[in-house]
């Protein structure tokens, strides 16, 4: 009798995790990174896109590098107190690597980092579990944008939908998102076949250290613990 597949045991000792010469790895590069350069930013960012950010990344890749990862690795690379730091004043970058963060090491002036941060944004079609930007309704009546090969896929989505005459028709107003809520799969599903982009890529500084001074772009956030 042939082996099943479904019951083959696969050994769990052959797959890789990031171990400790990873994580040293990261700390040494980032301490080279602060030697090569002469600033260094924490930057947040909302709705990330992998291969926007990498192209991002390229653009300054001849006056700076980029960090994401672990916000704890990142914060021993940095020193997470006056004792411990690697730069006098550095620590206090630590304090803002918390959530979705990474850091920026450049040469860049300050005017021009802040000027590339501000109007960078790419637009891009929103994911299940993000929060509708707009309230988006269909009207009854003929989707000529579909073919009739279509029709079974949107009746998946929840969409009242029928062929007539080959023609794929919405008989009644369907409200595929509520401004505020957050996306089903299939609201997200519909939203990218209508070609409507709600999410937005953004990145945004939040501090910035030099060896002359310490900088804090964002004023709502806690400074309670900066030393």
């Amino acid at each position: 009798m042939p082996i099943s597949k479904r019951n083959r045991t696969v050994t769990l000792s052959k797959t890789k995790k990031k171990g400790k010469e990873h994580k040293e790895a990261i700390v040494n590069a980032i301490k080279q990174a602060l030697e090569d350069y002469a600033s260094a930013y924490v930057f947040t960012f909302e709705n990330m896109r992998n291969q926007r950010f990498k192209e991002f990344r390229e653009q300054h890749k001849s006056t700076g590098r980029f960090f994401l990862g672990s916000n704890k690795v990142m914060q021993i690379a940095l020193g997470r107190s006056v004792a411990d730091e690697v730069k006098p004043g550095i620590h206090k970058l630590s304090k803002f690597l918390r959530g979705d963060a990474g850091l920026l090491c450049t040469n860049l002036a300050k005017e021009e980092v802040q000027r590339r941060f501000q109007e960078y944004g790419e637009h891009d079609f929103a994911r299940t579990g993000s929060i509708a930007t707009e309230k988006v309704e269909i009207k009854e009546g003929p989707l000529d944008q579909f073919t009739h090969e279509m029709e079974p896929y949107l009746r998946k989505q929840g969409l009242p939908v029928r062929l007539n005459k080959g023609i794929v028709e919405l008989v009644s107003d369907f409200v595929v998102c509520e401004k505020g809520m957050p996306l089903s799969p299939e609201s997200a599903r519909t939203l990218r076949l209508l070609g409507i982009k709600m999410a937005t890529f953004r990145l945004h500084l939040v501090c910035c250290w030099t060896p002359e001074d310490f900088e804090i772009y964002n004023e709502e956030l806690d400074l309670s613990d900066i030393e």
